[in-house]
């Protein structure tokens, strides 16, 4: 079901087999919001779309108004920060509820890319034939099928390759598998005190968290069975994300009432314990990163504001980095937009009084994940005209 008339829908360009789409998605669906999905193989996205986002990339939001916004966090925050409330609003009110919001929002598009990736290109057994009539379907316009065929062998090893540069290959992915079934498992066990991550309803942090687990390690055939498996609740979840209502029967008790987050701002132990999954995941890389782009900054000292520094606008990537991942050396690269999305974090921190701020530090340092809020890159992340850009020097000083 969704509210509004046929003249104020929108438009989401996007792909099943999208892990950026599937945040948007869940999000337009929960709130209701009329919408009819597009591919971006459609004549509209290439001649109408591409030229103003300046790349292709999806998800990209149509208005009924003609206007085109793309990034999720961008799509999502054009209806919460417009002017007629949301179904459910995305952002909590209460301090430690919005930081730890915003912390998997960051982690679920950025932390969760290694096992998206392995188990999607890995698993070719399982999964290969699925990719091809995906890719096929909603990726490349009508053509041939040997044409559709060697489109998708082109596709396909550019995000094999894709997948290397997150830090898969072949002596990485017995980690990889052993730390996605741990998060599997500490995921379902929350899931067995909450519907969400903070309670009676979905927030940014659901949202950020289905862009990997719906496309990549859902929908795709060899993790999917995976997740039922090990991790029935999380599928669930998933599940439960895909539609327009908050509860299924699984939680009887909370469709009955008014649907509300933990009291009190509370934190439940087995939210602490996915915290401290994130922590030993994802910190060493993106504090890794941020180090990198701070050397990468100090070597251009007359880098142009409002650019990205680079020859091509479009381009997202500024250089490898080594760190250490569970205790092995990784490389991964370097997206400024990992930045953008934590400078969220500290902007959201940053609007709380002392108490609070002091309530999200001690609450992020139990997990382990309090240096998250001190990391900085020495300009801050912009986003103008949908690309990244550096901002002026003078903004972090």
């Amino acid at each position: 079901m969704t509210t509004g008339s046929a003249n104020s829908r929108y438009t989401l360009y996007g792909s099943p087999s999208s892990l950026y789409t599937g945040k948007v998605r869940s999000y337009l669906r929960k709130q209701q919001i009329n919408f009819v999905e597009a591919h971006p193989s459609s004549d509209r996205y290439t001649a109408s779309v591409v030229p103003v986002v300046g790349r292709w990339i999806i998800p990209v939001l149509e208005t009924p108004d003609g206007r085109l916004i793309q990034d999720g966090a961008d799509i999502i925050d054009h209806f919460e920060r417009g002017a007629t409330a949301t179904r459910y609003p995305a952002y909590p009110t209460t301090p430690r509820h919005l930081a730890v919001s915003h912390v998997f929002e960051l982690f679920g598009g950025e932390g969760l890319l290694r096992p998206a990736m392995h188990y999607r290109w890995n698993f070719n057994d399982q999964n290969l034939a699925f990719l091809e009539d995906e890719f096929t379907t909603s990726l490349f316009p009508p053509m041939p099928a040997e044409q559709a065929a060697a489109f998708f062998l082109h596709a396909s090893g550019r995000m094999r390759k894709a997948a290397v540069n997150f830090g898969v290959n072949a002596d990485t992915a017995p980690f990889i598998e052993e730390a996605f079934v741990e998060w599997l498992e500490l995921f379902d066990a929350h899931l067995g005190v909450s519907p969400y991550l903070l309670g009676g309803l979905p927030t940014l942090g659901d949202y950020g968290l289905m862009a990997a687990m719906w496309a990549h390690l859902f929908r795709d055939p060899a993790p999917a069975m995976l997740v039922k498996q090990r991790a029935p609740r999380v599928g669930r979840w998933v599940e439960r994300m895909s539609t327009y209502e908050p509860y299924d029967g699984e939680y009887p008790e909370a469709g009955t009432a008014s649907p509300q987050l933990f009291a009190d701002d509370s934190i439940p132990p087995t939210l602490t314990a996915l915290m401290r999954y994130v922590s030993e995941e994802y910190l060493p890389e993106i504090t890794a990163h941020v180090q990198h782009a701070n050397t990468w900054l100090s070597d251009r000292p007359d880098l142009v504001t409002g650019t990205n520094g680079l020859p091509d606008p479009a381009s997202r990537g500024i250089g490898r980095v080594d760190f250490t991942w569970r205790g092995m050396p990784i490389s991964t690269n370097v997206m400024p937009y990992r930045f953008w999305l934590m400078q969220r974090l500290h902007d959201a921190v940053a609007q709380q009084d002392a108490n609070g701020q002091a309530a999200v530090r001690a609450t992020l340092a139990e997990a382990g994940l309090d240096s998250l809020l001190d990391l900085r890159t020495t300009r801050r992340v912009e986003r103008v005209n949908h690309l990244e850009v550096w901002g002026p020097v003078a903004a972090r000083s």
